[in-house]
Parts: C-alpha cells; structure tokens; sequence
C-alpha cells in the first residue's frame, strides 16, 4: 500500500511539472496556430535565472526572478521572431527549433554542460508520511503549484475580456478578427503566461531533481508535447487531464517493468488517442 501511494503521488507531482510546461504550449497553438520547440528554452532559462539569483536572495525571491525572465524572453521571441512568421508554418518551425538549439548551446557556453547543484529551500526539504509512505514535501509543492496555475488559468480564461478573447480565439480566430479585435496583443499576452508557467516548471524541477542543465528543457518538453497532443490543442483543462494519465503511466509502468517502459508506453498511448480521437481527449 506504501508504495503505490508513495508511486501515485511521485507520478502526480511529475505530472504537475508536465501541465506547467504543456500549459503554455497548448494555449498558444490553440490560439497563434503556433508550434513553439523553443518553450523548453523558457524552462531552461528560469531554472537557470533562479539558480543565479538565489545566491543573492531568497529561494523564493529567486524564483520570482526566474519566471519573470521566462515571461520577458517569451515576449522577446514572439515580438521579434514569431509575429513576422505568423503565415508561414515551416518557418515558424524552422526558427524555433534554431532557437532552441542556440540556446542549449549558450548556456552551455556561459554555464557548462555538466548538472549543477540547485539550491533546495528548507520547505522542499521534510517528508511527509502518508498511509506509511513517506514522501518528500516537494512532490505536493509540485502538484499544489499545478494546482495554482490551472486555476488561474482557468479563472483568466472565464472572467477576463483577453481570456474571453483567447477562448474565442481558439475556437475562430477569423471571426474574432473580423469583428476588428486586435488578436496581436492576445499573442502577445499567451506567450507571456506560457513562458511564465514554463519558467516556473524549471524553477520547481530543479527542486525536484536537485540539480539544473541545459538539456532539462528539452526533455521535459518532448513529454509536455505528448501531453498537449493527447489532451487536445488548445484545451486546458485537456492537457492538466492527459499531464496526470502520462505521469502515472510513466511512474507505475518504470517501477514495475523494466527500465525505460514507462516511456515507451506513454508514447503507445499517445499513438492510441491518435487513432482514436485525433483531435484528442478534450476536443
């Protein structure tokens, strides 16, 4: 019984770290129409920007600092590289994969390709026993995080006149256009809050591997592609869904079969809603 709680919780706060990376990324190709392969550069950054502050300020202090560089970078590259490529697919694709790539090797170049220590906060540091399963606090940090984000989110989307505007904007960008709103802002707006949320997954992973590099962004964001395919383009609440069913895979399936399975089955699943339902779960 321990260890299916200690697994089940273990998979949800990985779970959590997928929703905030696929959050921001199902939301602006929901809206922009947009694949977006430098979000994991966003991650990398915050991690990066929280490690440097906290030697100056508070772990806490430090992790506003590392989502506010992610939120700023992610406008930069909407501004300046995104919304002249709004019309041309493969270039959008081509510049962000470039990008991406640019900046795993910067930071490599400025601070090594090796892992290096990320500093842990005394409320990050305790265990917790649950039904005899103790667990290390991080893991409900991760996932009340999450928990925080989507209900923001969600209450951004419902009650604001931009969320109202993102919403419609992903259902008919066209219309909403027509009905002469500036959609350039909301674009704008989207990326701001998915760098955000992406620079705040970078934050909390460093926590919850204890260590930072330029490659975690990149790994993180293959299954955060996974998770925005399988919960739906666009949806919310779809990809929070699709971020809790690939965690627990991910996490039952390592633990009781070989090594790397989990993996493997995470990508049979999204193969099978591909089949099934190819606009995914929540459209």
């Amino acid at each position: 019984m321990s260890t299916i709680v200690l697994l089940a919780v273990t998979g949800l706060g990985l779970a959590a770290l997928y929703f905030l990376v696929a959050s921001g990324l199902s939301l602006v190709f929901g809206l922009a129409d947009v694949l977006n392969f430098a979000h994991g550069l966003f991650l990398s950054l915050g991690a990066y920007a929280t490690w440097v502050a906290a030697e100056h300020m508070s772990i806490e202090a430090a992790i506003a600092v590392g989502v506010a560089v992610g939120a700023g970078a992610a406008v930069l590259v909407e501004l300046i590289m995104i919304r002249p490529l709004y019309t041309r697919t493969i270039e959008q694709v081509l510049v962000t994969v470039g990008l991406s790539m640019a900046g795993v090797a910067l930071l490599q170049a400025v601070f090594g390709a090796d892992p290096k220590p990320f500093p842990r906060p005394q409320w990050a540091s305790g265990v917790l026993e649950v039904f005899g399963a103790r667990i290390p606090v991080d893991r409900f940090v991760l996932i009340g995080a999450a928990l925080l984000v989507f209900g923001a989110l969600m209450a951004f989307l419902k009650w604001t006149r931009y969320g109202l505007i993102v919403r419609a904007g992903v259902e008919n960008r066209e219309m909403v256009t027509a009905l002469g709103i500036d959609v350039r802002k909301a674009f704008t707006l989207v990326f701001a809050i998915g760098g955000a949320a992406a620079a705040l997954a970078g934050a909390l992973a460093g926590i919850y591997f204890t260590t930072v590099s330029p490659a975690t962004g990149g790994s993180l964001l293959i299954f955060a592609f996974i998770v925005v395919v399988i919960g739906g383009m666009g949806s919310v609440p779809g990809s929070a869904f699709a971020a809790i069913a690939v965690g627990l895979l991910q996490q039952f399936v390592n633990y009781y079969g070989t090594s790397g399975a989990g993996d493997i089955c995470v990508v049979a699943l999204l193969a099978i809603v591909l089949l099934v339902r190819p606009k995914g779960l929540a459209r």
